[in-house]
């Protein structure tokens, strides 16, 4: 048999391989539910070579994600459920069915039209579902969005649909309180002993980020995985040092590594002995909060302006205070309270220890 770029062929190689006297023992013997991780990772692969901007890999990956329906269709077949044939149709029905604005009579209409001609279409398929189940249970808006999604994707898509009913925060600002109060009960149950409660606490602070997400129009799911991407790049940055030295990264540091370290020639948590250490508790004191800003949105500042004199090769280490949400518009209250900062040490006669 030789390659084509045919799809026949395909299906032909398929059959083969599931053939139960001349087919391959691996093949034989899987089915449907064996199967459906090689398909989601087939799809992760695909979106990876997408990121990397590979396009021959891209093609490959392609061509391995094509393989999974014609398996599935394959095994179908052979217990008399469907075939390929009806995958295609039922795809191609699809498309028409729910873009009449192209296939159809109807008129392309805005965006606000077409949302709404969208939504009348997805509510005609979910009750065509439910009576296909047999009216197992009542017909829901949150009926197909898949359980076998990524949670961080599931969350913001769950969310979204509730939302078109009114199930949902006004505006980001109350997404960021309930982010706060999630952490803050998280806090509550990371220092008692219930596991479970741990579980359910960082459960719902991540649906409450996912959120956050949501409102501000970004894919949590993609988002993750560019933060992902960041931090290897970042500890792939550091990592030769640690190698070199054979030391272990303090893991009181691995904000001063991560968050701070990789723009500096040397890691901001290595301080010589008698660098100062500049407290919140002290700066606060000192200069008292800028008319204006809340708490919370100056604690933010606060800790991009040590960022930014880190990033400038001046070593500070804001001793026992969290990170929380520092965002790119608090950069000018950085710049502030950084100057505040180096400013308030030059009167006490403290200047900051410098790297290198």
């Amino acid at each position: 048999m030789q390659p084509s770029s045919d799809i026949s062929r395909l299906i032909e190689i398929m059959a083969r391989l599931r053939d139960k006297e001349t087919g391959c023992p691996w093949d034989i013997e899987q089915d449907f539910r064996s199967i459906r991780h090689y398909t989601i990772e087939e799809a992760y692969e695909v979106a990876d070579a997408i990121e990397r901007e590979d396009y021959d890999d891209l093609r490959d990956e392609l061509g391995d994600l094509l393989l999974q329906p014609i398996y599935h269709a394959q095994m179908a077949k052979e217990e008399g459920l469907f075939e390929i044939g009806d995958v295609i149709y039922a795809v191609t029905e699809k498309l028409i069915r729910r873009h009449p604005h192209v296939f159809g009579d109807d008129e392309a209409g805005n965006a606000a039209s077409s949302e709404k001609r969208w939504e009348a279409i997805k509510a005609g398929e979910r009750a065509r579902k439910a009576e296909r189940r047999g009216g197992e249970k009542p017909l829901s808006l949150l009926d197909d969005v898949p359980a076998g999604l990524p949670a961080l994707t599931r969350a913001g898509k769950l969310a979204k649909r509730a939302a078109r009913v009114g199930f949902d925060w006004p505006d980001t600002a109350s997404v960021i309180a309930k982010i706060e109060e999630e952490l803050g009960e998280a806090e509550e149950a990371l220092a008692g002993t219930d596991e479970a409660a741990k579980a359910e606490e960082i459960g719902d602070l991540l649906f409450a980020v996912a959120n956050l997400a949501r409102h501000a129009g970004i894919d949590p799911e993609a988002a993750l995985r560019d933060a992902n991407a960041k931090f290897v790049r970042r500890f792939e940055h550091v990592e030769p040092g640690a190698a070199r030295t054979r030391s272990r990264f303090p893991r009181r540091g691995l904000s001063g590594w991560i968050f701070t370290g990789t723009k500096s020639a040397r890691p901001t948590n290595q301080l010589e002995p008698s660098s100062p250490v500049i407290r919140p508790a002290n700066f606060f004191g000192k200069l008292g909060t800028v008319p204006g800003q809340n708490p919370n949105r100056v604690a933010r500042a606060f800790i991009v302006g040590f960022t930014a004199l880190n990033d400038l090769g001046v070593g500070v280490k804001p001793a026992g205070f969290r990170t929380r949400f520092v965002r790119d518009q608090d950069a000018e209250q950085a710049r502030i309270l950084g100057k505040r900062l180096f400013d308030s040490q030059k009167k006490l006669g403290q200047p900051l220890p410098r790297h290198g």
